[in-house]
């Protein structure tokens, strides 16, 4: 019986934490409320406190991570399986150019719609997506250097790739195309061939 609690209570949480992830990457974390979040999981209102009691800024740095974490493993499991990195980042952007078609432009990343609304207003958070960023791109790193390129430089390269990602993204949206980031799955692809051609 107090297993079956358990997973119950488990998945509750779960589902807040997903609702969050989806609807902060739609509307924003200022556009979105917790009545919105309790709702669309399918939760009481109060279970939010009872498993965030520090509210929306608890539920919002957990998000992030979660999220962060997620995309993070995504990145790595779409790019392990090629040998030849050049082709492996270039197909990237071309799956996140069709991904953010099918979302009917919105933002693909929470991370990113957050980031652009704290940065400036709330620490916590931003250092929060900060340190997403940076798992982001010490996975890409690791990936590049494994395949030739030099430790400094892979982490310049991961760095460089998942900057155009980011930015193409939020041209894309502006524009409603997906042109803006197959461009720079151009743009990365060049970098990584250049990189590995140094290295």
């Amino acid at each position: 019986m107090s297993d079956g609690r358990a997973t119950s209570t488990h998945e509750t949480r779960q589902r807040i934490l997903a609702a969050g992830i989806e609807l902060f990457r739609r509307t924003g974390y200022t556009g979105t409320g917790m009545k919105q979040i309790a709702q669309a999981a399918g939760a009481p209102f109060g279970s939010i406190y009872h498993f965030f009691p520090g509210g929306k800024a608890q539920l919002g740095e957990e998000v992030i991570r979660s999220a962060g974490a997620g995309y993070g493993e995504l990145v790595t499991t779409l790019m392990t399986p090629y040998e030849d990195r050049v082709a492996a980042t270039a197909d990237a952007f071309t799956a996140a150019a069709g991904t953010l078609a099918d979302l009917d432009y919105a933002d693909p990343c929470p991370i990113a719609t957050v980031a652009l609304e704290v940065a400036s207003t709330d620490e916590t958070l931003r250092r929060a997506t900060a340190e997403v960023f940076d798992s982001w791109i010490d996975r890409l790193a690791a990936y590049y250097a494994e395949g030739g390129i030099p430790a400094a430089a892979a982490r310049e390269t991961a760095t460089s790739v998942i900057a155009l990602l980011e930015g193409a993204f939020m041209l894309g949206r502006a524009a409603r195309s997906t042109a803006p980031v197959l461009a720079a799955g151009t743009a990365a692809a060049a970098i990584v061939r250049s990189a590995l051609a140094a290295g």
